[in-house]
C-alpha cells in the first residue's frame, strides 16, 4: 500500500473546489491558490488535480471546447453549460426524476452502469438578461 504525502498545496486546492460553484478550470485554479501560495507551479496544480481526480475527490468536466472544468461536488448532479459565454451550472434534479432517469438507461442496455454525466446546453440567465 502506498501512501502519499500530505500536501497543504493539495489540500487547499480541494478546499478551494470544494467552496466555489465557478466549476474552475486548472488556470482559474492556479490563479487563486497563487493567492495563498505564490511560488506554486501551473505544474503543480495539474499534478495535485490529476491526484484528486484518481483519488475520486473531484471531478473533471470535459463537454467539448476544450478547456477542462473541475468539480468538489462529487454527489450525482447535472450540469448546464451556456452556449454564449461558456458558463457552467450545477442542475440538481427531484431523486425521483434521477433514479427514474438511471432505471430507464439501465433497462434499455444489456451491460452494467456504473455512473454517468449529463450535460444541458442552452443560454445562461446572465446572458438573456443582455440581450
Amino acid at each position: 500500500m502506498t501512501t502519499t504525502k500530505f500536501s497543504r498545496q493539495r489540500e487547499s486546492i480541494k478546499e478551494y473546489l470544494a467552496t466555489t460553484k465557478d466549476h474552475p478550470t486548472a488556470d482559474m485554479v492556479y490563479d487563486h491558490i497563487r493567492k495563498v501560495y505564490p511560488n506554486i507551479s501551473l505544474g503543480t496544480v495539474y499534478r495535485n488535480l490529476n491526484f484528486l481526480l484518481d483519488q475520486g475527490s473531484i471531478i473533471k468536466i470535459s463537454y467539448g471546447d476544450g478547456s477542462d472544468r473541475f468539480d468538489g461536488n462529487v454527489l450525482p448532479h447535472y450540469h448546464f453549460v451556456c452556449r454564449q459565454c461558456s458558463a457552467v451550472e450545477d442542475i440538481t434534479l427531484p431523486s425521483e426524476a434521477e433514479e427514474q432517469f438511471m432505471n430507464s438507461a439501465k433497462e434499455n442496455f444489456n451491460g452494467s452502469i456504473e455512473s454517468s454525466s449529463t450535460y444541458f446546453y442552452g443560454i445562461c440567465s446572465k446572458c438573456l438578461d443582455k440581450n
